[in-house]
This record gives structure tokens, C-alpha cells and sequence, in this order.
């Protein structure tokens, strides 16, 4: 029955900050100059554009989307050209938060015709439109996922004499791929070149990793070629890509070939611990673990160190076909060389539980905090997460006591709340109390679910 007030606690309001007062200013700038634009769109007709530039304000994300929500109910066109007209701001740049705001308040996704109707109304107004103003229309394709409006825009540059540049044609090739159509991004790589454009190393990865996905190996190869016939030459992007692709739908054999190309290979063309780990992850999906392991042998010979993703992939796939003992050998060789036992350890302990393992896995978590290592987070969190879910509370929190006294206690923060009412209802009140002490001073508030349970007590 105490524990309730505390509860209640939780929720004590915050002390104003001591900048308290600069915000409130900030924020009535950004009205004034909202108003300010919203006066100017409401008043003025045609080429909008001109009118807002002859105004002083002072332009901040907070204004942006304080216009676009008032304009969001019936007047979408208009907020759509006042979103370009900000982006093209000396001192004001859209982020990819305000681009996906633009598209959630102007409701781009359902109504593209928005779009096109934007533009026609450039034309009909004889506006000036640049390459930068563009860029932003395609940036809002780019977020909607829109790949057949990136591509009517990108024709409409050249009926406002706009010659596009590599970036423009970029976010269009990336958004053709992502819809599987990689045929028309080829083309439109072909198209670049007629105006003496070339294609960069974002446009050759994304072709090539897009190629990949589909299988299509020999293509894939036959741009990389090309690639390097253009003077840009394949990184470990690349190259992952392809290995990627041959052990998905080749052989894996083709794959070591590559590897052992590239490890011949001079400057950057070099496997570097991406190569190995996307070989490692391959060989680990496929059931295959074991030449994964040779892979982790060649990769230290050639002098690279895996890193924690190597090893959680190479762990995992161990555990999974049963290779128990082949996991601690690796972990004894690999540790002290690049990665630690925390950290391979801690991989172990998920690894076992995810596949059925769950006293091993306790076990394991229990003798890493008996020998003074630092389980991670998603380990201490999956582990006290089985305890509460198999009713066992009282063991959870004893763990928590542990984790916490190893100075490491990063684990979810919703177990605070499920552990807090599973003692709660096994009538742990002692330490249900301890629990919500150290909840108070954490700053952690109960969840309205959990609160409700600890009532009905």
C-alpha cells in the first residue's frame, strides 16, 4: 500500500528552465514572421515567389511548418510553392525531417497531382525556375517514394531549360531501383552520358547493389567494368554488394574467387572488415557456419580485425547448428586481438536464447557478471525479460541487483515497470519497493498499463 503515493510522485512537474524566457522570444519571432508570410500569401496572387522576397524575416523550421499546417486544410498547392521557396533561403536549409513533414501536411503521397499542378503553374506565370528549386521538388518525390513523378519531373527540367546535374539525376536512378525498376535507371545512366554527365559513385553503387538483388550477376559485373572504364573506380561498397548478389544467387565458390582477387589487389580496392563480414553473414544464413569460421581465419591472416558484427553473426550462426564448443574457441581466439568478451559474450547469451537454449543462456549472463564482465544492454534486457515472462520476478530482480552493482544497468526501460508489478502480484513488496526507489531516482515514470495492475493488487 505504499508504494502507491510514490507512484503518484513521479509525476511531479519540472522547473522551468533558466533560458525559459529567450525560447518564449524565439518562438514569438517565428510567429511574427509567419504572420508576416501568411499576410503576403493571402493578399497576393500570381508569382507568390516575388512577393515573399521582398519581405525581412527571419526563417526557422518552426515557421515552415507552422505555415504549411495552416495551409494544410484547403490550400495545399499554395503550401507546396512556399515549401520551395524556403528551401531556395540563404540562411535556412530543409531537413529530411522537414521534407518528410512537408509530405505528411501536404498529403503528397495520396495527391501527387499537387506536384505537377506546382509546376504547370511555374509555367503559366512565366516564373523564373532554377536547378535548386528542382532539387527540392525531387527531394519531395524522393520522400514520398514517388519514382514515376521523380521522372516526370526530371523531364519538365528541360521544358524550363534546366539541365539537370548528377545529384538531380541520383535521387531519380535510387528511387527507379527501390522499385525494382532497374532497366529504366540503366537508361537513364545512358541518358547522362548524352549530356555530358557521368554517372558517380552513388549512381554505380546503387545500380549495382539494385542488380544484385535481382540476380542479375552478369550485368552487375558488366557495370563495374564500365565503372572503371569511366575512371571511378569499385570500393568495399561495391564489392560487398557483388559478393553479396554471388553468394545470394551464385556460388560460393565465385564469392571466394572474388575475395581472393581483391585480397591481390593494391589500394583501396583491398577486402576491409565489411568484405569479410558480408562473406561471414552469407555462409551464416545458409547454414554454412563453419566456412564462415574459415573466412574469420583468412580474415585475420590477411590482417583485418572483425568487429562485433562479425562476431554476433558468426556466434549466432555457430549456436544455431550447434556448434557450441567451435563458439568458445572462437571467442578465446578473437578476444584481446579486436573485440572483447562483453561484447562476444554478450552475443552469446541472445544467440542461446533465441534459439531455445534458456538456462544455458542464464547461466552464461550469470557467470559474465560472477567473473566482473559488462553484459550489454540487449543482453541483461533479454535475459531479465525471459525471467519476468517465465514468472520468475524474484530471480529478475536479484539479476538487476547484480547488473547494476557491475556499473553497466542500461537495459529497456519498460522492464522497469513489467518488473516492478510482477513482484507487485507475487507479493515481493520489499523489494517491489527498492525497485520503485531506484525508479524515482532514475527519473523513470510507471507505465498507465502497469499502474493499473499494482491498483487491482
Amino acid at each position: 500500500m505504499f508504494i502507491l503515493p510514490r507512484f503518484l510522485s513521479l509525476s511531479a512537474p519540472a522547473k522551468r528552465p533558466d533560458h525559459w524566457l529567450s525560447l518564449c522570444l524565439s518562438f514569438t519571432t517565428s510567429v511574427s514572421s509567419a504572420e508576416k508570410i501568411m499576410t503576403r500569401l493571402q493578399n497576393d496572387g500570381s508569382n507568390m515567389e516575388n512577393s515573399l522576397n521582398r519581405i525581412k524575416i527571419s526563417l526557422d523550421a518552426t515557421c515552415v511548418v507552422e505555415i504549411l499546417e495552416r495551409l494544410s486544410l484547403d490550400k495545399h498547392h499554395l503550401g507546396l510553392r512556399f515549401f520551395i521557396w524556403a528551401g531556395l533561403q540563404p540562411r535556412y536549409r530543409h531537413t529530411s525531417y522537414m521534407y518528410g513533414k512537408a509530405c505528411e501536411l501536404l498529403d503528397i503521397k495520396r495527391n501527387p497531382q499537387i506536384v505537377y499542378d506546382v509546376l504547370d503553374s511555374y509555367r503559366v506565370e512565366n516564373c523564373t525556375v532554377s536547378l535548386k528549386m528542382f532539387k527540392v521538388v525531387l527531394n519531395i518525390c524522393r520522400e514520398a517514394k514517388d519514382a514515376n513523378m521523380g521522372l516526370w519531373v526530371l523531364s519538365k527540367m528541360k521544358e524550363f531549360n534546366c539541365r539537370p546535374d548528377t545529384v538531380a539525376y541520383n535521387v531519380v536512378i535510387r528511387l527507379l531501383i527501390e522499385k525494382g525498376e532497374v532497366d529504366e535507371s540503366l537508361n537513364l545512366m545512358k541518358e547522362m552520358g548524352l549530356i555530358d554527365l557521368y554517372p558517380d559513385m552513388i549512381t554505380y553503387t546503387c545500380a549495382i547493389k539494385g542488380l544484385c538483388d535481382l540476380g542479375r550477376l552478369e550485368d552487375a559485373c558488366r557495370l563495374v567494368k564500365a565503372m572503371k572504364g569511366h575512371g571511378c573506380l569499385p570500393n568495399s561498397i561495391v564489392y560487398s554488394a557483388l559478393l553479396d548478389g554471388l553468394c545470394k544467387f551464385g556460388t560460393f565458390e565465385r564469392a571466394i574467387e572474388m575475395l581472393t582477387e581483391m585480397e591481390k589487389e593494391n589500394g583501396d580496392n583491398k577486402p576491409n572488415v565489411l568484405t569479410y563480414t558480408t562473406l561471414i553473414q552469407n555462409f551464416c544464413e545458409k547454414g554454412q557456419s563453419m566456412n564462415g569460421l574459415r573466412v574469420l581465419d583468412r580474415m585475420r591472416d590477411f590482417g583485418c580485425k572483425p568487429n562485433r558484427i562479425t562476431m554476433s553473426a558468426l556466434i549466432k550462426g555457430l549456436c544455431s547448428e550447434g556448434h557450441l564448443e567451435e563458439v568458445y574457441k572462437v571467442i578465446d581466439k578473437v578476444v584481446g586481438y579486436s573485440v572483447s568478451y562483453d561484447e562476444c559474450y554478450s552475443s552469446l547469451v541472445i544467440s542461446l536464447w533465441q534459439i531455445g537454449y534458456i538456462e544455458e543462456s542464464e547461466m552464461i549472463f550469470k557467470k559474465m557478471l560472477a567473473r566482473g564482465f559488462r553484459p550489454d544492454g540487449a543482453a541483461s534486457s533479454t535475459v531479465m525479460r525471459q525471467l519476468c515472462l517465465a514468472g520468475r520476478p524474484l530471480d529478475a530482480f536479484h539479476l538487476y541487483e547484480a547488473i547494476e552493482k557491475s556499473g553497466n544497468v542500461t537495459i529497456d526501460t519498460d522492464l522497469y515497470s513489467i518488473l516492478l508489478v510482477a513482484l507487485s502480484e507475487e507479493k515481493h513488496i520489499l523489494e517491489a519497493a527498492k525497485l520503485e526507489k531506484l525508479m524515482v531516482q532514475k527519473g523513470l515514470q510507471v507505465e498507465t498499463p502497469c499502474v493499473d495492475s499494482v491498483l487491482n493488487i
